[in-house]
Parts: structure tokens; C-alpha cells; sequence
């Protein structure tokens, strides 16, 4: 732990703790973190870099609630799954913006878009793509990026695409956040319950994206040199 403590810290933020799968696979479980504002946080040490892992939901305001501290970390990446608008883009491709990485794996440079809603269909990212000039979009990317300025210090967003321009969501998902703004598994669940030649097969094939697009997000992370 004395090594650990000497080594360059990056605070890595996420939505949901699942969005960690891959890199925790890549790199180890590593150690519980203290971290009280979060839902999950833990450290791992890979490449002579410590690796904080936090998550608190989906949005700009859970992002904040578990951002009131940076603990002394040196810098700060917005990680997880985005959505593709792009359409060149595939699931399981890096999308990167901020500052510089070194990794032999590919990557696609570009920024993406913080939307305070799930973007669900294809004429939404559609229309992103077009307004915006990002190459994604996702809910927290820019709330973490305000966080890093703030304090000052280094910012960097590595996510990796979950569904492409070309697909609609399974379910318009803003339906289903409950009061802290959190997604309601037990209601998602009932509507794939309600609708199991629809719905289900749907949900089941995005589950199967984000877990494929976790294990390239991991490879992606395990190769990095920060």
C-alpha cells in the first residue's frame, strides 16, 4: 500500500457500476474506497497509475452529489457506455476526448455530448449529430468535465460504445428513473414481463452489446498509459 500511495491518481467516473466490468476483469478488483457521496467505489493500480473507480447513477446531478471531493486525485475520466451518433461508429468502439492517451489499441478522437435525457431513438441522434458535431452522447461526461476544471486539474472521457446511430433503445428509459434519478430495474424488468416478444428480446440484445462493449472498454483501459 506505501507503493500505491506514491503513485499518480486518476478519479475514474462512471454511471452505474456495472460500466466498470470490463476494466475490473482487465485489472483486477482491486480494494474497497472510501468514498461516502458514491453508490460504488473502489481502487485498483495498473501500468504505475492508481485508479479510482467511482460510481452514483446516470445524470449531471448524481455526478455532482459524488463529486464534492477530488481527495487529491490528479486528474479526472468520464468512462462508460455512450451512444453511437456517428453512424461509422459500432458497438465496442472507443471514443476519446481531453487530453492525451498512449495505447497501441484504436481509438476514435471526437467529442462527445452530454444530454440531461437518455437518447432513445434514431431520429434523436440523428438530429445530435447534426446540431452538435459529437461523434456520442451520454448523461455525465460534461458534469465530470465541469468538476475537473473546477479543481483544476487534467480531464479525460474514454467510453465505449453501447448502440449505434442506427438503432433504436429497447424502452424509453427516462420513464423509468425514480425520484433521485436513478434507473428502476424492477420497472424495466415488469415492461420486458409485459412484452416478451418485443421488449425482451430488445433489452436482451442491448445487455449483450454493453457486456461486449465492457470487455473492449477493459482491454482499452489494461493498455493505457495516462
Amino acid at each position: 500500500m506505501a507503493i500505491a500511495e506514491t503513485l499518480p491518481t486518476w478519479l475514474v467516473v462512471a454511471a452505474e457500476e456495472r460500466e466498470f466490468d470490463g476494466i475490473r476483469e482487465e485489472l483486477g478488483e482491486g480494494a474497497a474506497l472510501y468514498w461516502p457521496e458514491a453508490r460504488f467505489a473502489r481502487h485498483v493500480v495498473a501500468n504505475g497509475v492508481r485508479l479510482w473507480l467511482v460510481a452514483n447513477g446516470p445524470g449531471a446531478r448524481l455526478v455532482k452529489e459524488a463529486l464534492v471531493n477530488r481527495r487529491g486525485a490528479g486528474g479526472v475520466i468520464s468512462t462508460g457506455y455512450c451512444g453511437a451518433l456517428d453512424p461509422s461508429l459500432s458497438v465496442g468502439d472507443i471514443v476519446v476526448s481531453g487530453e492525451p492517451v498512449v495505447t497501441k489499441r484504436a481509438f476514435v478522437r471526437g467529442r462527445v455530448h452530454s444530454s440531461p435525457r437518455v437518447v432513445v431513438t434514431v431520429g434523436e441522434k440523428r438530429k445530435l449529430y447534426e446540431t452538435t458535431g459529437a461523434v456520442a452522447v451520454d448523461m455525465e461526461a460534461a458534469a465530470v468535465e465541469e468538476r475537473a476544471a473546477q479543481w483544476n486539474v487534467p480531464f479525460l472521457c474514454i467510453r465505449v460504445v453501447s448502440d449505434t446511430a442506427g438503432e433504436d433503445l429497447p424502452l424509453d428509459f427516462n420513464r423509468f428513473m425514480d425520484a433521485a434519478g436513478r434507473f428502476s430495474l424492477a420497472r424495466i424488468a415488469t415492461q420486458a414481463v409485459i412484452h416478451p416478444f418485443t421488449v425482451l428480446p430488445a433489452l436482451l440484445r442491448l445487455n449483450k452489446n454493453c457486456r461486449s462493449a465492457g470487455k473492449q472498454l477493459g482491454v482499452f483501459f489494461a493498455d493505457c498509459r495516462f
